[in-house]
């Protein structure tokens, strides 16, 4: 009987897992110039923001983004609804609402069948549909690896996009999904992810953050950003070098899945975690009482489809914590750490 085929064995990474290495990334793009200003564009790629974002001239802002990667999961349906998550993701994290998305697919035609391509594009589908937006079209090539990803627009009241570099001290952070998915996807491809951790794996994986279009009409969320393939670590570092601060994390309010934790003690990391810590770990600092050994290996774990980091004003925090339970997340609604003044380090973690 033929064996079923399992996507992640074609592929040397894994979902967000497959970033170029944040001090890599930072060579490539040293010296090269923007494209200068233009009078339209609200957001442009001289951040290092989630999306771009272009004045319409009508009060509104069109968001546009793309994201990309290998597979992160053996089933195809699957593969194509994270994925298509993930995209859809950069604009619910700029406060905004899609529209349309389009698909971006490499399939090496020589190793995998068509009909599981098929498979992929149909989870994607789905996905957009969940989010209420039509999959429109997309564009295809042979490629070495399996790769699919989206490009997708939304919409924004230009008066509520959100930033992920204009935070300010004294704002609390939030984050709406727990960290520990890069290692459970890690436990997957080695073939030692427990049937019940599986189910909790994708169901985080496939949650859409449709929370961040209501947040966005909220005045007080002064930045937001979700967390992809840096880790909470990177991206929380994105967020204070960006607005021209630092941060306290209080570990233990940092959200992270239980198994997770148990994964860890079989020593099973993400490649990608080692990454991201050695691009990170000189703006980092711990206070005592905090477990160093795993708040290593946690805070910087590559997230696929990871959770909204909020900054809030404390005035707003209210605000922001009725719309979460509303949404179902009150188990987020608590802040894991504040903003402050910049100091020696970046970020401090404490207990």
């Amino acid at each position: 009987m033929d064996q079923p085929i399992k996507l992640t064995q074609f592929s040397h990474g894994a979902g967000c897992g497959c970033k170029i290495a944040p001090s890599v990334l930072e060579q490539m793009l040293s010296g090269i110039n923007s494209t200068g200003p233009h009078e339209r564009l609200l957001v442009g790629n001289s951040s290092k923001d989630d999306a771009a974002a272009y004045d319409l001239g009508n009060g509104q802002a069109l968001i546009s983004t793309t994201d990309f990667f290998m597979p992160i999961v053996d089933d195809a349906f699957a593969f194509g609804k994270i994925a298509a998550a993930n995209a859809i993701s950069d604009v619910y994290a700029m406060g905004g609402q899609p529209i349309l998305a389009i698909a971006i697919l490499g399939w090496p035609v020589d190793k995998l069948p068509a009909d599981l391509a098929r498979e992929v594009i149909d989870g994607a589908r789905t996905i957009c549909a969940e989010a209420g937006i039509p999959l429109a079209g997309g564009h295809s090539i042979d490629s070495p690896e399996p790769i699919f990803g989206l490009a997708v627009n939304g919409l924004v009241a230009t008066e509520n996009i959100k930033r992920n570099n204009t935070a300010q001290a004294g704002d609390l952070l939030l984050l709406t999904k727990p960290l520990g998915v890069g290692i459970l996807s890690t436990a997957q491809k080695r073939a030692v992810l427990e049937p019940e951790h599986e189910t909790i794996f994708l169901n985080q994986l496939m949650q859409l953050n449709t929370i961040g279009a209501r947040l966005g009409a909220v005045p007080g969320v002064h930045a937001m950003t979700d967390v992809t393939g840096f880790g909470l670590l990177g991206h929380l570092i994105e967020v204070c070098q960006g607005s021209g601060l630092g941060a306290e994390l209080w570990y233990s309010k940092v959200p992270a899945l239980e198994a997770a934790r148990g994964y860890l003690a079989q020593r099973i990391v993400p490649d990608a975690t080692y990454r991201n810590w050695n691009s990170y770990s000189k703006e980092t600092a711990f206070g005592t009482g905090v477990n160093v050994m795993e708040a290593f290996n946690l805070l910087p774990d590559p997230q696929t489809n990871g959770g909204l980091l909020i900054a809030v004003s404390p005035d707003a925090l209210e605000t922001v914590q009725h719309i979460l339970k509303e949404a179902g997340l009150a188990d987020f609604a608590e802040p894991i750490g504040c903003c402050t003044a910049r100091g020696e380090k970046t970020i401090t973690v404490l207990a």
